[in-house]
């Protein structure tokens, strides 16, 4: 096998024992159950313990119950499952430094310095607040008392890795966030359902689709669905965006009617 390859290769039980947790945070999207999936199989695969982390960041705040070990059978029958089934929740608690140290510790306490993040722009901006953090918060808590050096030096840098989770693939780098094709699949389907009252009723119906501040999904519906007008965050309408649109009516209009007779 040549250098490059063997450099890439993962083998098979090199990072025993080590604690990954995975959860999902924020709003939920479709795909969120096979990521999390995925995740936990490989980490077994590769000898890690897997945890989830019920309910996001508040269960990473309140600890206890919320973090626990997965196993192979825990995963099992979730792929098809929309949602998440590990549970999400906002959590002011997370926003300040004292719930970031009472999840750092929680962390500490099962083995755990290795993160997956499931979420969207808010989940992640905290997770690598929460990175930046990690040194300091340890150093707090051996200076408490509630973590020993032994656990300080073992647990000494946070590895997180970020899956972006949101409808709107809005994150850039990332050619198609969890969420995105299933979102635009619902889409289409509603558009379908009412198209054939549009036509029977000569009415114009105007689609209002999520997305936040990224048009993606409405240029995607609009192109799928042979939409004739568009209006997206990136690209505002023509001041006599209206005379047009009653335009296009009018003629629609008088084509139908011409077909009838």
């Amino acid at each position: 096998m040549p250098t490059e390859l063997k450099q890439r290769f993962i083998e098979r039980g090199s990072h025993k024992d080590k604690g990954l947790a995975v959860f999902t945070s924020g709003g939920d999207s479709q795909g969120m159950n096979a990521a999390v999936r995925a995740c936990v199989r490989m980490a077994i695969y590769l000898g890690c313990k897997a945890y989830f982390i019920r309910e996001g960041y508040q269960g990473m705040v309140d600890g206890g119950d919320n973090i626990v070990e997965a196993n192979w059978a825990s995963v099992s029958s979730i792929i098809h499952r929309g949602g998440t089934v590990i549970g999400s929740a906002r959590c002011a608690d997370f926003r300040e430094r004292a719930g970031r140290l009472k999840a750092a510790c929680n962390l500490i306490q099962r083995g755990i310095s290795n993160l997956v993040v499931i979420g969207g722009d808010g989940s992640l901006t905290g997770a690598n607040l929460f990175r930046q953090e990690w040194s300091s918060l340890l150093d707090e808590l051996l200076q408490t008392g509630k973590i020993t050096q032994e656990q300080r030096h073992k647990f000494d840098v946070l590895h997180i890795v970020g899956m972006v989770g949101s409808i709107d693939n809005d994150f850039c780098g990332t050619d198609m966030t969890i969420g995105t094709d299933s979102a635009l699949h619902r889409i289409i389907e509603a558009i379908d359902a009412i198209v054939s009252t549009a036509y029977s009723h000569q009415r114009t119906f105007i689609m209002e689709v999520m997305g936040r501040h990224c048009g993606y999904l409405g240029i995607a519906a609009a192109l799928a669905s042979e939409a004739d007008f568009m209006f997206i965050p990136e690209c505002p309408a023509a001041i006599n965006w209206p005379d047009k649109l009653c335009k296009k009516l009018l003629q629609v209009r008088m084509q139908s009617l011409f077909t009838l007779k």
